[in-house]
């Protein structure tokens, strides 16, 4: 509503000043026009300037609206692309956005990925009737939903978690999947945890570079680094919860790779997942640890590692540079499921 509030026709209608009235509009459009009155202008008068100033105020209002509203459909697709990592209650757990842990600046640096991830990645003590297993895991939400393995706490009675600051929490077995050995399990009164930033595992390439971060031999946050050595290897686990889990001072957990099996007997009930296979050391207590792309992201839940020692002897036990990790990916599909139970 810009537009001036006289038309041509008003002015037609009412006399100027000095001069006499007109007769009616018919004979006044006959009339010879008095040079000294220009006819009215065929738009708005020049006292119109300030509302066309209004009008283009209103540009960046518009603009502004505009952006808002491109803004929120780009976080509604947000919202959707991390609906399975966040809570019923709101309570947004670890980032699905790919969103860079370590300065772009030191992508790459061990260091600096250390640094950054660390907080992020915790040691876990199981018991059960078969006696005791060390672990890692790997924080998903800031209230203490923690990934690991399900060989590290199959069967547990008692589950503790020591963080990055030294602090000592109780947790319960939220939920388990054997067939991908990957359990969830939740922390008692946690608060303000560091939740990891999840990367695609399926972006990852032979030769990309990658870091390790776990407990083991109970050596809280112990940090390797390597290269992905090769992609979809079928690792074969046992689902047995008196095969799972892993025992303290034996040469680690019972896994099938290449038709053989290493560091005990699989037994009868068995599953197999494509896995990353990594350089980087793995040794017993890495089991649900995190396997860290260059950008800080976590690409892989450790869970396997290659030993010539068997159950009956650990003098040989260590990593030989044959590390197995379960595709990040593989945990989000299945993330849904833990926390349902499992």
């Amino acid at each position: 509503m810009t537009e001036s509030s006289f038309r041509s026709g008003d002015h037609e209608q009412h006399p100027q000043a000095g001069q006499a009235p007109q007769g009616p509009a018919e004979t006044h459009l006959h009339a010879p026009v008095n040079p000294e009155w220009p006819p009215p202008p065929p738009y708005a008068p020049a006292p119109q300037a300030p509302a066309a100033r209004r009008r283009r105020a209103r540009g960046p209002v518009t603009l502004l609206a505009a952006v808002a509203i491109a803004a929120a459909a780009v976080g509604g697709g947000t919202a959707y692309g991390i609906q399975e990592l966040t809570h019923s209650d709101g309570t947004v757990a670890a980032s699905t956005t790919g969103a860079d842990a370590v300065p772009a600046a030191k992508k790459g640096s061990v260091a600096a990925i250390a640094a950054a991830v660390s907080p992020s990645v915790v040691e876990i003590n199981a018991t059960s009737n078969a006696g005791r297993s060390t672990g890692s895991g790997v924080i998903l939400t800031g209230d203490g939903e923690i990934v690991t393995n399900n060989h590290v706490v199959s069967g547990a009675s008692s589950v503790k978690v020591r963080t990055h600051d030294g602090k000592t929490y109780t947790a319960r077995v939220v939920g388990t999947d054997s067939k991908k050995d990957l359990a969830l399990i939740k922390l008692e009164n946690a608060s303000g945890l560091s939740p990891a930033s999840l990367g695609d595992s399926d972006a990852l390439q032979v030769g990309d570079q990658v870091v390790a971060i776990g407990s083991p031999e109970g050596l809280t946050g112990t940090v390797t680094s390597g290269i992905v050595s090769a992609l979809h290897r079928d690792v074969t686990v046992s689902t047995d919860e008196g095969q799972q889990q892993q025992q303290q001072g034996d040469g680690g957990w019972p896994f099938e790779f290449g038709g053989r099996q290493f560091n005990g007997d699989t037994g009868d009930s068995t599953t197999t997942y494509k896995a990353i296979q990594t350089d980087a050391s793995l040794n017993p207590g890495n089991s649900g640890g995190a396997l860290i792309n260059a950008s800080g992201q976590i690409i892989g839940i450790n869970s396997a590692m290659f030993s010539s020692a068997t159950s009956s002897s650990s003098s040989d036990a260590g990593s030989v540079g044959l590390g197995f990790a379960i595709p990040i990916n593989t945990v989000k599909s299945d993330l849904a499921a833990l926390r349902a139970g499992g």
